[in-house]
This record gives structure tokens, sequence and C-alpha cells, in this order.
């Protein structure tokens, strides 16, 4: 991941330092900023599905791919829906996610090392 990306992704997440998309619109219409907007709506939705199967007391199947990049896929199954999510996510994007408040915490539950 750009470093650029990963920076903006970390601003977008941080509550103490926010970084306005309104205000930084120059910043986010370039296609570093479309793509860091687009991990930050994908890690936030994630976030928010890993935290609502540990509250239904659901475990998450997260594995280590063996491919160059040495992605994650995660496994949501969410009893809500009737349904299961998949995601692939990039060594990168997974601590970034790791990183996010309660992600660690409901990873260390169902027994994943970051």
């Amino acid at each position: 991941m750009d470093p650029f990306v990963r920076r903006l992704v970390e601003r977008l997440h941080d509550p103490s330092k926010p970084l306005s998309r309104n205000r930084h619109f120059h910043t986010f219409d370039t296609p570093e900023g479309r793509m860091a907007l687009k991990v930050f709506r994908r890690l936030r939705s994630l976030q928010k599905d890993i935290l609502a199967c540990q509250a239904e007391g659901r475990r998450a199947r997260i594995s280590r791919q063996l491919n160059a990049e040495g992605g994650y896929r995660i496994e949501l199954i969410m009893e809500r829906m009737s349904g299961r999510r998949v995601s692939m996510l990039q060594a990168a994007e997974f601590e970034l996610l790791a990183a996010l408040p309660g992600v660690r915490d409901a990873l260390e539950v169902l027994d994943v090392a970051a």
C-alpha cells in the first residue's frame, strides 16, 4: 500500500485528529485520495460487522492466504441476516483493521494473532 494512502486512511480513522473530506477536497480528488476513501469505507464496514458478530457470540474465520501478497481472508457468519461475508485484505489493510477500536480485542477473543 502506498504510504500516502495509508496515512490518509489512518487520519480518517483517528477521532482525535479528524481529516475533513470537505475541507481537504483537493486531497481526495486524486487517485490516491479516492483509494484512501475506498479503503476507509471498507475497513469501517468490516469493523462494524466484526463487532456485530462478536456481540452475537459468533466466530469470524480469519486465515492467511499463501500468495505473493500475503493477504488475509476474513469470513464472517452473520445470523441476523442469515448470510456470510467474505473479504480479502492485503497485509497492510489487515494491520489497519486490527488497529481500529474494538477490533483487536475481538480478534484476540477469536484466537487470531495480528
